[in-house]
Parts: structure tokens; sequence; C-alpha cells
């Protein structure tokens, strides 16, 4: 369900890593070569050409395109360049350690969290570790005030259960404790923290499903009636993330490039890190909702090499 296109047969690590030196050498870059390479490979590919590069020619991958290249194109591509799981370890300490840190920031940490495999989640704390030399829950910690903190605690420290497994009678109960939640204005139960966290997703959504039944709202629309403050929206992006992620990134994509100006971050954010899980939904969802292409839009948005680079990741580009 990604977009990203990988030619057949795939050229070896080093000739990737040949073509890549020959691109930087002389006056200016080859910008297109770049783009040609590193965004029709895989994550498990990129890894390869980084590992090969730096034992031929003893430099850093990261470090020449850093050099050579500028702008948001580099920013862009550097993203794409890094490992998923250590991509957004960086991502996550960005967003905790903004300046005027906002809700728009701290559900960077709620994508990981709810629109991620557990696997892929746990990587991320182990890279945040080591990186960083403190745990992601102790950053939030400090960092984070309550009631969201609790919240982000919760959904980044557990490990849920990854297999298609749902049980009914749960589902039911666990309905009835988000609605009593939601009656008593207490958000950041502890109910409501457990059973956000911890439950397998199709599990939630089975929970979600039984709640709208129950009580005729979705449970994101009975969070809506409660209040517009952070800790709403917080709990709107994690149920977004749970019940469809397809149509919450597609949100992120059309709030980037509203209005004057283009939101840079969280455009490549949204781009680079489902490119290869589910951009084709994606794309598709974008259309149902708003009724233009995603793609005519960041043509519309963009320009430049950065463009490029970015419909390529899109599947737009041969």
């Amino acid at each position: 369900m990604g977009t990203v296109k990988v030619p057949e047969p795939v050229p070896s690590p080093d000739n990737d890593c040949q073509r890549l030196k020959k691109a930087f050498e002389g006056l200016g870059t080859d910008e297109e070569a770049v783009i040609w390479i590193l965004g029709h490979r895989n994550q498990s590919q990129r890894r390869k050409i980084k590992d090969t590069y730096q034992q031929l020619y003893n430099k850093s991958l990261l470090d020449v395109l850093h050099s050579e290249l500028s702008g948001d194109f580099r920013k862009a591509i550097i993203l794409w360049a890094y490992d998923p799981p250590e991509r957004d370890a960086k991502l996550t300490r960005d967003a905790l350690k903004a300046k005027k840190q906002g809700i728009k920031h701290l559900k960077v940490v709620v994508e990981i969290a709810c629109a991620s495999s557990p696997h892929h989640l746990m990587a991320v704390r182990q890279f945040y570790a080591s990186l960083f030399d403190c745990s992601l829950e102790e950053d939030i910690a400090s960092t984070v005030s309550l009631p969201l903190r609790k919240i982000l605690v919760g959904l980044v420290s557990s490990y849920r259960y990854d297999r298609q497994l749902v049980d009914s009678g749960i589902a039911g109960s666990e309905a009835s404790r988000l609605h009593e939640a939601i009656e008593t204005k207490q958000l950041d139960d502890d109910h409501v923290v457990r059973i956000l966290s911890t439950r397998n997703l199709f599990q939630l959504r089975a929970t979600f499903e039984c709640y709208k039944q129950k009580y005729g709202n979705s449970f994101d629309q009975d969070i809506k009636a409660c209040g517009n403050g952070d800790l709403e929206s917080l709990l709107i992006a994690v149920f977004w993330c749970i019940e469809t992620p397809e149509k919450y990134f597609a949100k992120v994509i059309k709030n980037s490039i509203v209005g004057l100006g283009t939101d840079e971050d969280s455009l490549n954010r949204a781009i680079i890190s489902r490119a290869e899980i589910d951009m084709i939904k994606i794309k598709e969802e974008y259309f149902n909702v708003y009724k233009k292409s995603l793609v005519d839009d960041i043509i519309g948005d963009t320009s430049g090499d950065y463009k490029k680079f970015l419909l390529t990741l899109l599947g737009e580009r041969p």
C-alpha cells in the first residue's frame, strides 16, 4: 500500500554509491540523480547504501547530503535517508524540545505511538535512549504538563499485542468505561489511559464501533462535545490514528498546505513516514474528503527539487 517505486532489477549498493559520488562531484550537485536513486529505494536498500558509502569513501552519506543540498529539499531527503526508528526518535525529540511546544508538536508522539506497529515503537524508544541518553518517557515527563503527560506516557510505554484478536465482551464493557469518562468529563481517567494505550488496534476499533452503536455518536464526536482544549484535541488524534490512520494523515497533509505558506515539517513528516506504509490509501482518502487530488495539491504548493522529490515518493515520477 506504499507508493515508493523500486526498479527491477535493483542496482547494487556499490553502483548506487558510485552514482551518488559522481552526483556530488564538480561544481554543483546533480540533484536529479540523488532523487532518482534515494527516492526509488526502500528502507532496507537505503540502509545498505549508507553503509556501503561509508565503507567505500569513509564518509557519512548523511553528512554529504547535508553539505551538498539545501533548503526544504535537504530537510526532506535527509529525513528519508534515516532508518525509520531513528527518524521518528529525532522527530519526537524535536517535538518535545520545540521552543513553543504546542498540541501540534505533541501529536507527533501520538502518531508514532498509535499509527505504527508495536515493534516500531519499541525500536523508536531504543533509538531515543541511545541518541539522547534518557528515555522517551523521561523526556515527556519533564517537558509536558498534566493531563497530557499522563496520556502520552501511557501511549509510549505500553506494548500492544499486534495480532487481530477481538473480544466482543471487552469491547462492550470498555465502551461503557469510555462513555462514563465522557459523561463525567474525566478524559484522563485511568481506565481511559489503560484502554487506549494497551489494547490492540483491532480490539480498539471494535470498542469504538460498539461505543457508536450504544450511544449514537462516535467516540471522537463526544470528545469534541466536552470542549476544545488541548486534551480533547490530543485524544481526537489518538482516536483517528487508531481508527483510520489514512484519514488522519490526509488531514495532516491538507492542513500543511492550506492557507498562506506551507508547513513543510508536517508535510515532510506525513509523506515520508507513510510513503512505504499506506500512502495509496491516504491519496484515496484525500480525494474522498477534499474532492481534490493530493498530487495536484502538492504540485500547486511546492516547487523545484523539493517538489520533484515528494512526487517521487508519491509514485508520480518514473
